[in-house]
């Protein structure tokens, strides 16, 4: 079975990403932060234990953008909220344990990914829980077995993301590890 680490990214153009950071920066300085965020985590969660796949947005130009490492493979996130994305990337995945991140988390690390993956060799589902009411990290067990209603009704971007997730989640067994801060204002900056 195979391991494999989704990365949630954007192209870094100003207006496009990090535009709550980018009201305080000013919008190419939350673009420029986005970027170099971004390239560092992918070098601290490339790991041989786990297969590292970037969802790409917008589609075309995410999947030829040089921005992005040439190496890894690259799956265009498509339409829909950010549940419907989320799922869709890790349905693609190949049968065995997925997780999805976020690129905006200076906090993630190797060992913080691999406590998630250790996690679900006991729990059918682990989440890395933000100081924001959100996640970091949402991770299943097998990427054959997505429960459909997995990222219904969720109320993203708020203090309940991860209370409507779990929500939906009743009866199976979910895994918390490391709290982590991501960042969308400069508050956030200063505190990570």
């Amino acid at each position: 079975m195979t391991r494999t680490l989704i990365v949630m990214v954007k192209e870094p153009r100003p207006g496009r990403v990090k535009t709550r950071l980018g009201r305080d920066l000013g919008l190419v300085n939350a673009a420029w932060w986005f970027r170099h965020q971004s390239a560092a985590l992918l070098r601290r969660v490339e790991d041989p234990r786990w297969q590292v796949v970037l969802a790409v947005a917008p589609d075309r130009e995410g999947l030829s953008s040089r921005v992005w490492p040439a190496h890894l493979p690259r799956w265009p996130q498509g339409r829909g909220d950010l549940g419907d994305r989320m799922a869709r990337m890790m349905r693609l995945a190949l049968p065995g344990p997925v997780c999805v991140i976020g690129a905006d988390i200076p906090g993630i690390s190797r060992d913080r990914v691999w406590r998630a993956f250790q996690a679900l060799g006991q729990a059918d589902a682990v989440f890395g829980p933000a100081m924001d009411g959100g996640y970091w990290l949402v991770g299943m067990r097998n990427s054959q077995h997505i429960p459909q209603n997995l990222f219904a009704n969720v109320r993203w971007s708020s203090e309940q993301t991860l209370a409507d997730t779990l929500a939906n989640l009743a009866g199976c067994q979910v895994a918390l590890v490391d709290q982590l801060r991501d960042v969308d204002t400069v508050e956030d900056l200063t505190l990570v």
